[in-house]
């Protein structure tokens, strides 16, 4: 069972998972636990349909934007490799149209996302099922690697994406009208900065203003690719995967440059599972079945069915399946549907984040619950507002999505085979699945995502290092708080020493330790430790109060703790010494303010017939200083320094009050 533990400067987070839990069965996904409370992620039978409609704007905007420029940079690549011809029409469509089957289709609606940790999805919560049930020091440190690796592509997959998605819409304009092309750069920003405005009122919020807008997409792109089919129905050949095989077999070189673009038209796919958090499996298949899949297919077909009957088209044939007269009105949608197409990866980096400080890979964040139903909505700040100077500095640097295009397929693919490896870890040594199905797995899917990496690996220098650069930022960061974490760990368990021992001094040497009256409260991660602040005041002060209560929040992956099962009291080993550990279960909608769950404990043993208004709080808070002579290199150290001062704030995070909290603790050079 999944829990978080509040301490005293250490890697624990109001997010935290601490406690690994039960094994689950095989093939369904694991569930949280917790008393009085349904799983917190499984939407009830009467809530599908709204879900799903929320899902079509945040879960598929990415994905569902693709045909914006995929054809076009596929058919626009260096040297014209691929040409407009019959054959390489048919080969790249028939690519593409099952290049979505596999890898989105099969791989993640119908195979990944039975992989939910407590319902996240993400390359994350693939380490966080691997890290519970596999055992062996080396491959854990593999998959830890693996997942550090993929969350950090997904980060340059989420910083490039609102990108080149709002710019490939808005460079429409240049399709109606050549001589607005100096207004493409300006209105892209103002859109983007709307965009990551608006992210404070939660996914669910602008799921529904977004979904309509989505089903209206989605329409328009059945209705842009019908007619095309229609008059030129011989597209509806490369159905066929006959037609793709041909192409590679016929034109080996021109079938793998043309890979690096139809690895346009699956990105979104790792946001979609990251994001399966905040709408549930079933509404997400339901969307993508129905809606999405068939729209994409018609107009990519539509696509190549227009290219077929008049190969100039290729400089912009998404705007050019509709009138001119539509253009304007198709621009404003499309600009509409890619800031929606951003919302996708957004939510979907602040999932992987929630989940990185879970598994101890980044700092205490801030975690904004913004549905009271579904716990995978939320909103990080923090995170928000550092994609916001990420995405708008990038696409001033860059200036069009033409010249983004390169630098995208790379952090997409390379999170793709990750996640693959994996599922597949997952599917081998955790669900037993025979050993026929991997191999099938690897030969329909494992196979194509190698492709696509190796056309995307072609266009490093020409964009590619992108991604490559953003991605070794973030591992570094999360590397340098792994290990910084350890080290002080390792420190802190030694200056706190063990609770047991502490309360014996204070029970038997009263002469060394005078009891004074009052309630002292100490947030603390544990009942075997000594809180460093409690320790602190009994050394340097030889005080102890004469009531001291420990206080462990506990957040379990329900929605709500019912107040009857919300706390637990434990009086140490002795009723009559005036300490007490009290334990407060809370849900993902429920406060974790610490008083109020204290007030709930009031009575229930002697030693808590208190006054709250009275206790006073004490933090346990280390300063870290990077100036030891510890094994970590000195950028290492002032790295971790910097982001343990910068972690969210606890006093706020558990709502106490500010008059009545006393700071103390330790000094650690590191």
């Amino acid at each position: 069972m999944p829990v978080a533990a509040l301490g005293s400067g250490r890697a624990c987070h109001d997010e935290r998972v601490t406690s690994e839990g039960e094994a689950t069965a095989p093939a369904a996904p694991s569930s949280g636990s917790g008393a009085g409370a349904e799983h917190a992620h499984r939407p009830r039978g009467g809530r599908t349909l709204p879900l799903a409609l929320g899902a079509l704007g945040i879960v598929f905007g990415d994905i569902g934007t693709s045909p914006l420029y995929a054809m076009q940079t596929v058919f626009s690549l260096e040297h014209n490799t691929v040409q407009a011809t019959r054959g390489d029409v048919l080969g790249v469509i028939s690519m593409v149209v099952w290049s979505i089957t596999l890898v989105v289709s099969m791989k993640y609606v119908a195979l990944a996302m039975r992989a939910d940790n407590d319902g996240e999805g993400g390359i994350l919560a693939l380490v966080a099922l691997l890290r519970r049930h596999l055992h062996g020091t080396r491959r854990l440190a593999v998959v830890m690697a693996m997942g550090v690796l993929g969350a950090a592509l997904f980060y340059g997959d989420a910083v490039i994406t609102p990108a080149i998605s709002v710019m490939s819409a808005i460079e429409g304009l240049e399709v109606a009208q050549p001589s607005l092309a100096e207004l493409v750069l300006p209105l892209a920003v103002v859109v983007l900065s709307g965009l990551f405005v608006i992210q404070r009122w939660g996914t669910g919020v602008v799921g529904k203003a977004f979904g309509p807008v989505m089903v209206l997409w989605f329409a328009v792109l059945l209705v842009l690719g019908l007619p095309h089919i229609v008059m030129n129905p011989e597209i509806l050949e490369a159905l066929s995967p006959t037609y793709a095989v041909a192409f590679v077999l016929e034109n080996p070189f021109i079938a793998f440059v043309a890979m690096g673009g139809v690895v346009l038209t699956i990105t979104g796919a790792e946001a979609l599972y990251a994001d399966m958090g905040h709408f549930g499996a079933r509404s997400i298949r339901l969307s993508w079945y129905l809606v999405v899949f068939p729209a994409l297919a018609v107009n990519y077909l539509g696509q190549g069915a227009m290219i077929l009957e008049d190969p100039s088209v290729v400089s912009n044939p998404f705007f050019l399946l509709a009138p001119s007269w539509a253009t304007l009105p198709l621009v404003v949608l499309a600009t509409v549907a890619t800031v929606i197409a951003s919302q996708a990866v957004i939510s979907g980096a602040f999932s992987v984040s929630r989940q990185a400080v879970r598994l101890g890979m980044l700092p205490r964040l801030a975690v904004r619950q913004t549905s009271r139903e579904e716990g995978g909505q939320i909103y990080v700040p923090v995170m928000n507002w550092i994609l916001f100077v990420g995405v708008i500095v990038l696409t001033a640097s860059f200036g069009s999505s033409s010249r983004l295009a390169a630098a995208y397929g790379l952090a997409v693919t390379g999170t793709l085979l990750l996640t693959s490896a994996l599922f597949l870890l997952l599917a081998k040594y955790v669900w037993r699945v025979e050993t026929w199905k991997v191999v099938v797995y690897v030969v329909l899917v494992v196979a194509v995502e190698l492709t696509f990496l190796g056309a995307n690996m072609t266009k490093v220098v020409s964009g590619g290092w992108l991604p490559l650069v953003i991605a070794t930022f973030v591992v570094a960061l999360m590397t340098t708080w792994r290990r910084g974490a350890e080290a002080l760990h390792a420190e802190e368990r030694v200056l706190e020493g063990p609770l047991p021992s502490f309360l014996r001094i204070v029970r038997e040497h009263p002469e060394f330790i005078r009891r004074v009256p009052g309630v002292a409260v100490f947030p603390h991660a544990n009942a075997t430790t000594t809180p460093l602040a409690l320790r602190a005041n009994a050394d340097f002060n030889q005080v102890v109060h004469e009531r001291v209560v420990l206080v462990q929040i506990v957040n379990e992956n329900v929605p709500h703790i019912r107040h009857v099962d919300r706390v637990e009291v434990d009086d140490l080993g002795d009723p009559g010494d005036g300490f007490v550990h009290v334990t407060v279960h809370v849900g993902f909608t429920d406060s974790q303010d610490i008083p109020k769950g204290l007030a709930l404990a009031v009575g229930m043993t002697p030693e808590l017939d208190i006054d709250l208004d009275e206790a006073h709080y004490f933090l346990s808070v280390i300063t870290v200083q990077a100036t030891g002579h510890r094994g970590l290199r000195t950028w290492r150290k002032r790295l971790y320094a910097w982001m343990y001062h910068n972690a969210a704030n606890r006093t706020e995070v558990f709502h106490l009050p500010p008059d009545r909290t006393i700071v103390m603790g330790a000094h650690i050079e590191l």
